[in-house]
């Protein structure tokens, strides 16, 4: 307001001057007298008019400064106009806080935005910006872990993780999130995508979020398998404890007769010792598997892979079932692994004695013991063996507890197996085709 008050005054005054200057002139010039004096007032009418001009021009040019200023988002003006009088040093203030205030604001828009990126760029879950079309960038560090590898620019480019992935990919839209399979070393994992929609630069983007669920999918469902076995036994122990209890009893005391005296005597001799015989076989079956409902505690350690495969395979062609040699192609500079040297030893020699058995009525047994490095860091060890394989739609079933495909089998080897290799953080599965083979996934750091 002070600045529109002085200014006003000041244009005022000028415009006053200019018209004085002029009716003089006029008035001189109307009746011819005093040359000298018309002059003088056609001069003073000049000046008059270049003060009025300079005063609406510099205005006008500062103005246009601000505003170019703006229009630019040339913040490092300044419009610091002190001494100049008229209001301008507090016009050059307004413009000064004006642009200050701008200064802030776009410093904490600065702000924001780096938080923000910093945020999505260090998330845990991949984030991949698809569009325009088939483009393809990696939105973030977790993106660029998982999926950086041949630096991909397309959807198409991500067929190493399966064509089902990819397709799941190209359907992704905002909604509900939706559940597929992806590849990741070698195993086929579930996954979860979110997709949202973003414009830029006029061009409309898909925001995904990937995300490999199949190690939580897996320690719910040995959680739940061991919640079942947990209450399962204890069941069957509360109900079998006296029907094991009785067939001891009654096997003792028929025992205790003659058999001479009542032919039935024998039979009946026989049908409880079979009885109390049964019963003695389900209460260790029922024993053994008390300890899978308690998930073991990991003693960790640094474990060198290669010297630990040497020495298992060492042990193995030491046991009495051991049926063909184990040929071992380990790859060299493996990273060391961190876990429990005695479980995942328990693990591996109960692999290869699978495989020995699957391969002992085969002509020419061979069993192979693998060993290298993922792209991600992790050691992938698979046994393979020449036997006969396990049909594809029992790939899943035979990690679970009870399951077995053996005639005398307890079905507890790969469920236990599955449980360390879970508890490590890794993953357990059998592969497609022949040779069989199982394949564990462990990782190198610690879970």
């Amino acid at each position: 307001m002070a600045f529109r008050r002085r200014f006003a005054v000041r244009l005022a005054a000028r415009v006053l001057l200019l018209l004085f200057a002029l009716s003089v002139a006029s008035l001189l010039a109307a009746y011819g007298r005093a040359p000298a004096a018309m002059l003088l007032a056609v001069g003073f009418a000049i000046l008059a008019t270049f003060g009025l001009w300079s005063l609406v021009s510099e205005s006008n040019a500062e103005l246009a400064r601000f505003v170019a200023a703006l229009d630019r988002v040339d913040l490092s003006q300044s419009f610091t106009w002190n001494g100049r009088g008229s209001g301008f040093d507090r016009l050059g203030a307004a413009y000064e806080r004006a642009l200050a205030r701008l200064r802030e604001e776009r410093a904490g828009g600065a702000t924001a935005a780096t938080f923000a990126s910093a945020l999505a760029d260090g998330a845990p879950t991949p984030l991949l910006v698809l569009g325009p079309g088939d483009a393809l960038t990696l939105g973030n560090k977790a993106a660029r872990r998982q999926f950086g590898r041949g630096s991909p620019t397309d959807i198409a480019a991500l067929g190493r993780y399966g064509e089902a992935f990819v397709e799941l990919l190209r359907g992704a839209v905002p909604g509900p999130s939706r559940l597929g399979r992806i590849v990741v070393d070698g195993l086929s994992q579930r996954v979860v995508v979110d997709a949202t929609l973003i414009e830029l630069a006029g061009d409309v983007r898909r925001i995904v979020a990937v995300k490999v669920i199949q190690a939580e999918l897996d320690g719910a469902e040995l959680a739940a398998q061991i919640d079942l076995v947990r209450v399962l036994t204890h069941e069957i122990m509360n109900s079998l404890t006296p029907v094991t209890s009785l067939a001891a009893t009654a096997r003792h005391r028929l025992d205790a007769l003659d058999p001479t005296d009542n032919p039935a005597i024998g039979d009946a001799q026989l049908a409880v010792g079979a009885l109390a015989r049964r019963a003695g076989e389900l209460e260790h079956f029922v024993e053994t598997y008390k300890g899978f409902s308690e998930a073991p505690a990991l003693r960790r350690e640094r474990i060198d892979v290669s010297d630990w495969l040497t020495r298992t395979a060492t042990v193995h062609a030491a046991m009495p079932n051991a049926t063909a040699p184990v040929t071992l192609n380990i790859a060299p500079d493996l990273r060391p692994l961190y876990g429990d040297a005695a479980l995942l030893t328990q693990v591996l020699l109960n692999l290869l004695k699978n495989a020995s058995e699957a391969v002992a009525s085969t002509e020419r047994p061979a069993i192979a013991l693998t060993a290298e490095t993922r792209p991600n860091g992790r050691i992938r060890i698979a046994v393979t063996d020449n036997g006969p394989g396990i049909a594809t739609h029992l790939s899943r079933e035979v990690f679970l507890p009870f399951f077995t495909t053996k005639p005398r089998g307890s079905g507890i080897g790969l469920s236990f197996a599955r449980q360390i290799v879970l508890l490590h953080g890794g993953q357990i599965e059998v592969g497609d085709g022949l040779p069989s083979r199982i394949e564990m996934i462990l990782p190198t750091t610690l879970c």
